[in-house]
């Protein structure tokens, strides 16, 4: 069965939210271990996200998550310039056979440098298979995504999608911050779609707070540390973040898509009502467009 990340478990989805919360601690890596080496974790992450197959992130963030859960149970591994290549060739292989996604090693290892046999790349998989104890099904923040996007009550598809996408560009890019590794999946998930939520719906922020902050699956004040961890994260891609709400298919367009519809519904006609809708619209614009000011947030006290 194709592995899912937003489903890890979905051969038994009657009780998979509390499998995941019962078991993602066992999928975090940690920084307190004593193998963990960051310089080589940092120099095989940029291998990983140069390599030309990563133009699927999903690939690449799974091949990541092999990577740290590998470092932080692996007793010794010689960190020479050739082990960081098979290291990154080996992850992204386990993540490419887990996620059935077409993976050529002869196009990965290019040209020049140092070439791996076959037989080799899976002698480093056989290895990162026994440290991770063959837990392949890793348990990330895609996995709680659904059930947090549910709490938010949104009725309209195109909306969910566009805060869903808007929350996984921010966890991919998460990825590279170690600061995240003291928090659970479950956390960093609903802090990256409360920043969301805050970035493209800030009239309904508000809600969306309220609806996170009372799951009783979620400590405040860690998801408030995490929040303020996201944030930094989000706002140093602020720039990006500007080029993705210019293109045909961003949030601001969807959401004038789904304004306009229901203007003419709600004016039929009448220029006053025309007018005041507009302004409104010019408004949630101005406020999308602005997202990045002032987002400080008070989620301990709600």
């Amino acid at each position: 069965m194709e592995f899912d990340l937003e489903n890890p478990f979905a051969d038994s989805p009657s009780d998979s939210l509390s499998s995941l919360l019962l078991t993602e601690s066992d999928h975090l890596p940690s920084l307190q271990s004593p193998h963990f080496h960051l310089s080589l974790r940092n120099h095989v992450f940029s291998l990983i996200s140069q390599l030309p197959c990563t133009f699927d992130p999903l690939l690449s963030y799974l091949a990541v998550n092999y990577l740290d859960r590998f470092l932080a149970n692996q007793v010794s591994l010689e960190q020479k310039p050739w082990t960081f290549k098979l290291l990154a060739i080996s992850c992204l292989s386990l993540a490419a056979k887990m996620l059935r996604t077409e993976f050529s090693i002869t196009d990965v290892q290019g040209d020049g440098g140092i070439i791996f046999e076959t037989q080799t790349i899976q002698r480093m998989e056989a290895l990162i298979l026994g440290a991770l104890q063959w837990r392949m099904r890793s348990i990330t923040p895609f996995s709680f995504i659904p059930f947090f996007i549910s709490l938010f009550m949104l009725k309209d598809p195109p909306l969910r999608q566009v805060l869903k996408d808007r929350a996984a560009q921010i966890i991919f890019k998460s990825q590279r911050e170690i600061k995240l590794f003291e928090f659970k999946p479950s956390i960093i998930a609903a802090s990256a779609l409360l920043y969301a939520s805050h970035e493209l719906f800030p009239f309904q922020y508000p809600y969306f707070l309220a609806a996170i902050s009372d799951c009783p699956y979620v400590n405040k004040e860690t998801m408030s540390q995490c929040y303020n961890v996201i944030r930094d994260i989000a706002v140093e891609g602020y720039a990006s973040v500007l080029d993705m709400v210019s293109s045909s298919d961003t949030a601001v367009n969807v959401l004038d898509h789904h304004f306009l519809s229901s203007e003419s519904e709600r004016t039929d006609g009448n220029p006053a009502a025309a007018t005041t809708l507009r302004q409104e619209k010019d408004l949630k614009r101005r406020k999308i467009n602005g997202y990045g000011d002032n987002l400080t947030v008070h989620i301990s006290q709600v």
